[in-house]
């Protein structure tokens, strides 16, 4: 399993390389971030030692189950949250995510900085976005994204660190080169977004953009983005049920 997901790993660098040479851009300005939440502590503990150092779950408990065997075995990843964080579960959360991607609401901001200020410590978020505004999709309306970095600005627990979004799933049968343009079109939007806001209050440290996944981090990096959030392309061909 280690071979293979190392030579995925290997491939998806590779990849992401390229789309920024496309891009005019160093690689180095990209954060790969290794997605496990469909495979088991093996398959994640092999991208870790294949070198991705940034993880993440979209379930808060899977997080705990994962990092509480991570650091049992004396590995110290950088977890990331990408999933909806409830208010109920933040407490357990915080102490152990590195950067918590899907802040929607002002209540869940709070709720964060509340916990944060208990703590004696500054939580780093990203607000996420609904890109293309469908009833049922996470992520705060591209109108409020602005109202709620702003309300960050008075959390003295909360450090907004940039903007996250997905874009919208293709439906099946698509055009391939019509859904990457889509994509491509909504992550340019969520930049220009995350742009308009720099300068002002709240939005002095608003360099992350997370955007994209396997199947458009090339789009999602010709618009900028800092960090591709990468699942399915690392574990092509990797059988590890979620035990």
């Amino acid at each position: 399993m280690l071979r293979r997901v190392a030579e995925n790993y290997a491939s998806v660098r590779a990849s992401v390389a390229e789309a920024c040479r496309e891009a005019g851009r160093d690689p180095s300005t990209v954060r790969i971030v290794g997605v496990t939440k469909y495979v088991g502590i093996e398959a994640a503990m092999a991208v870790y030692e294949a070198g991705c150092r940034d993880l993440a779950e979209s379930r808060p408990q899977e997080l705990w189950r994962k990092a509480d065997a991570f650091a049992a075995a004396g590995l110290q990843p950088r977890w990331h949250l990408i999933g909806h964080l409830q208010r109920n579960k933040v407490r357990r959360t915080l102490p152990v995510v590195h950067l918590v991607h899907s802040i929607d609401s002002l209540r869940l901001l709070r709720a964060i900085d509340d916990e944060s200020r208990a703590a004696g410590c500054v939580a780093e978020v990203l607000v996420e976005a609904n890109l293309d505004g469908a009833a049922g999709r996470t992520g705060a309306a591209i109108g409020d994204v602005a109202s709620l970095v702003a309300a960050a600005a008075g959390c003295g627990g909360i450090r907004v660190r940039g903007l996250m979004g997905m874009a919208s799933a293709a439906d099946e049968g698509a055009d391939a080169a019509k859904a990457r343009d889509v994509a491509r079109r909504q992550f340019a939007t969520l930049r220009a977004v995350r742009d308009s806001l720099r300068g002002t209050p709240g939005a002095e440290s608003l360099e992350e953009l997370s955007m994209g996944m396997s199947g458009d981090f090339r789009e999602a990096i010709l618009e900028g983005s800092t960090i591709v959030r990468i699942g399915s392309a690392l574990f092509e061909e990797v059988v590890d049920p979620r035990t």
